[in-house]
């Protein structure tokens, strides 16, 4: 190549450049063509080994709880009792509805399983028993009678964990003799009322018990549908029903005494305090 013109030298190597890239081309294709072709799996890979009989299933109940052994619940609501007759207490039957478990705690703090008796879901009104002692019984008022704008006294427990743990006691009137769309087994009463203090009593200023605290106007409701919020319109359980409700139940109840003279709300407070109970549900 020393002579050859430069035209023709770069000629000959494009050429020769061609050449072995032909060459390199084929001989790709036959390595490929000698080499062997990857194959797919064309069926299904063998399932897992089941680790025993661990992996079925299981087919039988648990085995029960050992003797002392117990699940553990959780409260899940509370509300408040009062008591009507030796180891007997009423609360309503929405405080203890679905509850697998009811606990009661008496005033010195001792805390005591309590058990379902009797439930009227129409009335709301529920009856328990416990095995120990729960504390004085609350007497009745004598008559089915009540005035509008008589003073009454509620005392119980509402909101547990955000107010006091001990009782509340509020004052106020008998507003109405009938309840929500004139309900004619409830009061409707002015003291204050809060979740919580559902079953507990309601007494009059001799400390007897005339009503059993059940509700309260849903007020965001009612100010949506009017523009105005009410104020302390609240509902008890007339003692009239309660009363028929324990007889049912042959329950033998303690009556008051007409002739004794009105205290002060302080004093009633005392007379509810040994006798009403916080209540809480589990489930």
């Amino acid at each position: 190549m020393t002579g050859m013109p430069l035209a023709r030298q770069k000629h000959f190597m494009i050429h020769r450049a061609i050449l072995f890239g032909l060459f390199g081309l084929g001989f790709a294709a036959a390595a490929m063509a000698q080499s062997p072709r990857a194959v797919l799996p064309s069926e299904k890979p063998l399932p897992l080994p089941r680790q025993g009989a661990g992996a079925e299933l299981p087919r039988d109940k648990p085995p029960p709880l050992a003797p002392g052994e117990r699940v553990a619940r959780r409260a899940v609501s509370s509300g408040t009792g009062f008591v009507v007759a030796t180891r007997r207490i009423m609360t309503n039957h929405h405080v203890i509805e679905g509850c697998a478990e009811v606990a009661a705690r008496l005033p010195n703090g001792q805390e005591v399983p309590a058990r379902v008796m009797a439930s009227d879901a129409t009335r709301d009104l529920a009856l328990l028993s416990t095995e120990a002692e729960a504390g004085p019984i609350l007497p009745f008022r004598s008559t089915g009678t009540y005035r509008r704008g008589e003073g009454v006294v509620t005392y119980g427990f509402p909101l547990a964990g955000l107010l006091s743990s001990g009782p509340t006691l509020t004052t106020g009137e008998v507003s109405a003799l009938a309840g929500l769309a004139d309900n004619q087994r409830h009061l409707q009463i002015s003291a204050p009322v809060q979740p919580g203090n559902s079953g507990g009593p309601l007494l009059d200023m001799r400390g007897q018990v005339i009503g059993v605290v059940v509700s309260k106007l849903n007020a965001g409701q009612i100010a949506r549908q009017t523009g105005d919020i009410p104020q302390n319109v609240n509902f008890a359980v007339k003692h009239t029903e309660a009363l028929d409700f324990l007889r049912e139940q042959d329950v033998q109840v303690t009556q008051g005494v007409a002739s004794d003279r009105p205290r002060a709300a302080d004093a009633v407070g005392e007379v509810a305090h040994p006798s009403t109970l916080f209540l809480r549900c589990l489930k």
